[in-house]
């Protein structure tokens, strides 16, 4: 928890630093300019990262009476968990993910594409639920939040400068910039989100659902879909972290979309969650997996 909140103080503070920066290239009035637009990112980074992150993602949200099934894997999931209920949010992608959004838990949300709900059955997405709300319940929400908010924030002022300098005396220095912040966004987000997250988040997913082996089986049908599906055009590379496996997969090696890669490989996540499979096999502390697996049939 502790550490968390310091690298989210950390980036907050550096996005701040970055906008007076910036500003003081050009004097004085620059530097209020600066000052004034690093508040309000800084605030709008903590107050509505949640919010950016579902709206980049171009998901909506749904009712229960649109996805009972939906709501009812998570209900039962936040129930265990003892945690407040999420907003459940749908998006219209065909390729399939999921990821958790929020400054806590009890502002948390919940948000999966379409391809998701049509490529995994119900004891897989309830594995992948079951991930996602880990998230929430380890505190990982507002980092990867924040992170994903000010990874977009640089990005969009390294092509605000690159477009509006290229045309103009002194573009060239305008194309170094943008060429610097686009890097920097990525070390500032693989600064503040540790691979080792996510292969907590498995764990503690695994636990939760009672089933690794469906996370493991979601893992691999996700990864290799990821991969010839591309992600929608509005989802940028600075919130790739946020999702189960990365949306930029079929991108892989080409631009700088590799910059931004930080989740661990999904060979080595599948590998632990059936290590965790056999440790729990051996002990009991779990029930058997159900040998039925119905396709998910909930609303859209």
């Amino acid at each position: 928890m502790f550490k968390n909140n310091l690298k989210t103080a950390v980036l907050l503070a550096g996005l701040g630093v970055l906008f007076l920066g910036i500003g003081s290239l050009f004097g004085t009035g620059g530097l209020i300019i600066g000052l004034l637009l690093g508040l309000v990112f800084v605030g709008g980074s903590y107050w509505f990262s949640d919010k950016i992150a579902v709206r980049a993602a171009g998901a909506k949200p749904v009712t229960e009476a649109e996805a009972p099934q939906l709501y009812e894997i998570v209900r039962e999931l936040t129930q265990r968990a003892n945690m407040p209920m999420p907003a459940i949010y749908i998006s219209p992608a065909d390729q399939p993910n999921a990821f958790a959004t929020g400054r806590n838990p009890n502002n948390a949300s919940v948000a999966v594409t379409v391809g998701i709900l049509q490529l995994l059955d119900e004891r897989e997405l309830r594995g992948v639920l079951a991930h996602e709300l880990s998230h929430v319940v380890n505190r990982d929400i507002l980092i990867s939040s924040i992170a994903a908010a000010i990874g977009m924030s640089i990005t969009f002022i390294a092509r605000f400068g690159f477009f509006f300098g290229s045309d103009r005396e002194g573009g060239g220095m305008s194309m170094l910039v943008a060429w610097i912040l686009a890097p920097l966004a990525a070390m500032m987000i693989q600064m503040a989100v540790s691979r080792s997250r996510e292969y907590q988040a498995d764990e503690s997913g695994a636990f939760l659902s009672k089933d690794p082996e469906a996370l493991a089986s979601a893992l691999r049908k996700l990864d290799e879909t990821s991969r010839r599906i591309p992600a929608p055009a509005s989802v940028s590379p600075a919130e790739a972290h946020m999702f189960i496996v990365n949306p930029m997969a079929s991108l892989r090696g080409k631009g700088m979309s590799g910059l931004f890669s930080t989740h661990p490989p999904t060979a080595e996540r599948i590998a632990r969650l059936e290590a965790i499979r056999a440790r729990i096999d051996g002990g009991g502390a779990l029930p058997a997996r159900p040998d039925n697996a119905q396709p998910f049939s909930g609303s859209l």
